[in-house]
């Protein structure tokens, strides 16, 4: 099995989101936190829904 290739990746503050192809051909979207101790991440089938849950994440 071949390692995800993330792509078209931005960052929205301490946040970002790329997008990777999954094993069974589809597209995916994830957004992960990158703040120390924060463990935030998503996997979204749409971007827009994504990049919302970029924005509108708090670290606590």
């Amino acid at each position: 099995m071949r390692p995800n290739r993330f792509y078209d990746v931005i960052r929205i503050g301490p946040v970002k989101v790329a997008t990777y192809n999954n094993g069974r051909g589809q597209t995916k979207h994830i957004t992960a936190c990158t703040a120390p101790k924060c463990g935030f991440s998503t996997e979204h089938f749409d971007r827009s829904a994504a990049e919302l849950a970029a924005r509108t994440h708090t670290c606590v």
